[in-house]
């Protein structure tokens, strides 16, 4: 794992907020990127997060459209055998945490089983992407997404 997201598996909410905010929204994401659950300030932080790799989530797949590369799809990568499941369309617009531009990945009209959910990430580093999930208007979870495998 990204030594930077070890790092983030230790910190409160507050903590992640402050760094997304702090970030801008920089590329959008190509290609396979493993995903990373983050249960902010919880104990089992890091157990949750390898729990959720192993049985539930490994990532999203981006798929990009020419020529501007300014909007997409993805595919998400689910279950121990990383099926991709579940469509979202991706672009930028608000952020719903502090307004400023963001990555969103909307599945509201692409699946029946999320239409409620709403990520949004911003590139922290290189590579290395900090998100949000939104149930409704609810922020109910943060996440990592790296394209890298360290």
């Amino acid at each position: 794992m990204n030594e930077r997201i070890n790092k983030w598996l230790d910190m409160s909410r507050e903590e992640l907020d402050e760094i997304y905010r702090n970030a801008e929204a920089g590329a959008i994401p190509r290609g396979e990127m493993r995903g990373t659950a983050i249960v902010a300030g919880s104990r089992g932080a890091r157990l949750y997060a390898r729990f959720a790799r192993l049985f539930a989530w490994q990532g999203k797949v981006f798929d990009l459209f020419p020529p501007d590369y300014q909007q997409g799809v993805l595919i998400n990568k689910v279950s121990m055998f990383s099926l991709t499941f579940i469509v979202a369309k991706v672009y930028r617009d608000a952020s719903w945490m502090d307004g400023k531009e963001t990555i969103v990945i909307d599945y509201s009209r692409t699946s029946l089983v999320a239409k409620k959910i709403r990520d949004e990430i911003r590139e922290v580093e290189p590579g290395i992407y900090l998100g949000k999930v939104w149930w409704g208007k609810t922020r109910i979870l943060d996440f990592a997404l790296s394209a890298r495998e360290d």
